[in-house]
């Protein structure tokens, strides 16, 4: 009997193999049809495999229990730093120690820091002023927690992103570290803020955190706590304070230093905006009636009283050094209040004494206040400046810090006046400017300098008035900088682009934020009220032939073993060399030849430029030898009103022009600046075409029409220009000794022989003619500048009333006039 055959799906038994081990099953006919191929449940028992870019995503549980984890780490850290971080006792800001000013020689100007605090109670502090602090600070005071996690993240965002540093911080954080720990910008103080305000906000009430953030605060003036600040501003105590008192002090709260109105006049609009912010938010909160709101007005502060120790120059230094360090973020005014800084600083003691010397002696000793009611309102600032490490050397801030609060070496009220002009020269070359005939402005350039000439292609109408009323005709660039003639530059600013040479302005290091800085023909006649340190530091770019080193106050600054950070000064390129030792050739002309000669009696080669004010409020010297830049300006101020006045009748002269008392300090002060140094000459690279005579016009011998006025004095009486020992150049690729200026030279055929008369500044008189009806084929016939068309026999012959080494008579406007 065979076998019977196993049923289908049977698989024989391997005759190796042991019976208990299981036996593979025999695939189906429909199964091994699809051998060879995943059948559709294969994957079911199987995981997936992750492909492409889900390989790079976790998948949910990694992710879930990543977050779970940090969530419990982060818990664990914030219980771990309640417990550990105790309440510490109050820190050194309640005994704040004073900081320490140097000289760069490492003698003391002066000590700061006495702490002003008087504690008071909160009841002694009236409700609207607690109520102006909460709208200015923390509006939800009394609401919130004692920190505000939110807010934090959201200032630490707009930090990063650009939008301004912020501290996100509640008032009770900011009790904290003014009390229990200090102003340092650190992570470490910030996470023991955090700690330490939610231990307080859990101990303490609302009432007892808001007392004492208000007796710890800074208000600026050496004020800390509320009382004090009363009195440093408004001389009364605190329970005597007005709401609108209440909300200017609660504005100093956000910046003490520059929020004061009366020291940094220039910051009153960002102070009453900040004011009316604070008042604003007193009315959505219904703490103060709309009604009311609408009828206060601003609290004007009382003046500063200045400490003893800061009494005559020492006060003014160290605003300025303080608003150097915080405007700088080096430190912020709270951090520097504290105490405690060493800080040397760039200051030359014996240059600081030479600027005070000379300023006393060229015109505080001849003031008469009890005789001359106008000599009660004439002020000065100085500022003096290494250009080739912009390290400020000297500052004259007013007669006595305790007298005259204000810094006139830092302020911003004042116009430049035509200390401006070289910043449209400067412009003019940088750009490659042309006239509106399309002639490339150089030096030589010839110009229609008449009187109230309307300027041509601007779309504002302007027609400049002269100094003195007086009408030039056709006169070169050069001869327009010497007499300082308004009608050229307004329309060479037009001629340039007023944007391009407010960008050029700002590029020398005029900041983009002075005040009346608009662009327009009439900017080229100094409208802006740019200050004495600013205007030091463009002329500063000028004498290092183009290249700016931002001015800096400060050497070093350390606390304890600690050394703070400076800011780095790199040396840019501002202009070009060839736009910036142009404009100096041109400015050595006007001392040499024009407004400015009362400065050659430094002893020293100098280039510089007057100005005077609109209404004589300000006369300017700005001017500089090659390696020391200062700035002069007197200015007119009512010192019972503040308001700016003008100086006619001061020092019992009948105007005071830039060439006059300004300059004549600059000189004093030059000579002794650089005393034991030989005279050194300026070593220039001029553009092309700034060294050759100007073209022949035909139209240049126009004598200047006068309205008014006396003669002009004689000028035989002014200082002869200083010979240097090494002469380098000079203006014009010949030296102002050999060569001099245009190929003439000044006192090798200019003006010692020869003069303006006799050979002249250019080949023959200052444009090749001569002065003082000169000559039979050139020369002038009433005694301008000389023609463009005088030859050399005609500037041989124009001597014979030439002064020696002097314009002559008729050749500019009465010194009553000019700038």
């Amino acid at each position: 009997m065979s076998d019977q055959s196993p049923p289908p799906g049977w698989t024989p038994r391997d005759p190796d193999t042991p019976p208990d081990v299981p036996q593979p099953r025999a695939a189906t006919p429909d199964e091994a049809s699809h051998q060879g191929r995943p059948g559709k449940g294969a994957g079911k028992k199987a995981r997936r495999r992750r492909t492409g870019w889900r390989r790079a995503v976790p998948a949910w549980r990694m992710v879930l229990g990543t977050v779970l984890l940090l969530a419990l780490l982060i818990g664990g850290a914030l219980v771990a730093g309640y417990l550990l971080v105790d309440i510490p006792p109050a820190n050194s800001a309640a005994t704040a120690q004073s900081n320490v000013y140097l000289y760069s020689d490492g003698s003391q100007i002066a000590r700061d820091g006495e702490v002003n605090r008087v504690n008071v109670p909160l009841s002694q502090i009236p409700r609207t002023v607690q109520e102006a602090v909460l709208a200015a600070e923390d509006r939800d005071f009394y609401s919130e927690r004692a920190v505000d996690p939110k807010a934090m993240l959201r200032a630490a965002w707009n930090t990063a992103t650009g939008k301004g540093t912020q501290s996100g911080s509640t008032i009770t954080q900011q009790y904290v570290k003014n009390y229990y720990l200090g102003q340092e910008q650190t992570i470490k103080r910030k996470i023991k803020e955090f700690f330490i305000a939610i231990k307080l906000g859990r101990e303490k009430s609302k009432n007892y955190i808001l007392e004492g953030y208000l007796n710890t605060s800074y208000f600026g003036r050496n004020a800390y706590g509320i009382q004090a600040a009363a009195q440093a501003y408004y001389g009364k105590d605190v329970n005597k304070l007005t709401t609108a008192e209440g909300a200017y002090l609660a504005t100093l709260l956000n910046s003490p230093s520059a929020f004061d109105v009366v020291s940094h006049p220039q910051s009153r609009p960002r102070a009453l905006a900040r004011w009316n912010y604070v008042l604003d938010g007193m009315v959505k909160k219904q703490w103060l009636p709309a009604a009311e709101r609408a009828t206060t007005q601003f609290p004007e502060p009382g003046k500063v009283r200045a400490a003893a120790g800061l009494s005559g120059q020492r006060g003014y230094l160290v605003e300025a050094i303080k608003d150097y360090i915080v405007d700088n973020k080096i430190l912020d005014d709270k951090t520097l209040a504290e105490g405690g800084y060493r800080i040397t600083t760039t200051i030359d003691k014996r240059r600081q004494g030479a600027l005070v010397e000379a300023v006393d002696d060229q015109m505080v000793s001849k003031l008469e206040p009890e005789t001359r009611k106008a000599d009660r309102l004439v002020r000065a600032g100085g500022v003096s400046i290494d250009p080739a490490t912009g390290k400020v050397l000297a500052m004259y801030g007013g007669i006595d810090y305790t007298k005259q609060y204000v810094n006139n070496a830092t302020r911003h009220d004042y116009q430049v006046a035509s200390t401006f002009k070289p910043f449209v020269f400067a412009a003019a070359v940088e750009n490659d400017s042309r006239t509106q005939d399309g002639r490339r402005i150089t030096p030589n350039t010839i110009y229609n300098g008449d009187n109230r000439r309307p300027v041509v292609g601007g779309r504002i109408r302007f027609a400049p008035e002269n100094e003195g009323q007086v009408s030039y005709g056709n006169i070169t660039v050069n001869t327009a900088t010497d007499l300082s003639v308004n009608a050229v530059y307004a329309q060479m600013a037009v001629d340039v682009g007023t944007g391009k040479v407010k960008k050029t302005a700002i590029d020398l290091g005029i900041p983009e934020n002075t005040p009346n800085f608009v662009p327009g023909p009439a900017m080229a006649l100094g409208t802006l009220q740019a200050s004495v340190l600013d205007m030091t530091q463009a002329y500063a770019t000028l004498a290092d032939h183009g290249r700016r080193t931002p001015y800096t106050f400060v050497e070093k600054i350390t606390k304890g073993g600690d050394t703070i950070g400076l800011p780095q000064r790199t040396p840019t390129q501002a202009i070009s060399r060839e736009a910036a030792d142009t404009t100096t050739s041109m400015l050595v002309s006007v001392v040499d030849n024009g407004t400015g000669t009362a400065a050659l009696a430094a002893g020293h080669p100098a280039a510089g430029k007057t100005g005077t004010g609109e209404l004589d409020r300000s006369a300017w010297f700005a001017a500089y030898t090659p390696d020391l830049v200062t700035v002069i300006s007197m200015m007119g101020q009512d010192p019972d009103t503040g308001t700016l006045q003008s100086l006619y009748g001061a020092l019992g002269e009948a105007r005071i022009g830039g060439g006059g008392y300004p300059a004549r300090i600059w000189a004093a002060y030059t000579k002794t600046a650089l005393e034991g140094t030989d005279p050194v000459d300026f070593d220039l690279e001029l553009q092309p075409g700034a060294a050759q005579p100007p073209p022949p016009t035909g139209q240049e011998s126009n004598p200047p029409q006068e309205t008014t006025g006396e003669p002009s004095p004689s000028t035989s009486e002014r200082p002869t220009r200083p010979s240097p020992s090494n002469p380098t150049g000079g203006r014009n690729q010949g030296g102002q000794n050999n060569g001099g200026q245009n190929q003439g030279g000044q006192d090798n055929g200019g003006q010692n022989n020869g003069g303006q008369d006799n050979g002249g500044q250019g080949n023959g008189g200052q444009d090749n003619g001569g002065t003082t009806q000169g000559g039979d084929q050139g020369g002038t016939t009433q005694g301008t500048q000389g023609s463009a068309q005088g030859t050399a026999q005609g500037s041989a012959q124009g001597s014979a009333q030439g002064s020696d080494g002097g314009p002559a008579e008729g050749l500019r406007p009465p010194s009553a006039f000019l700038e």
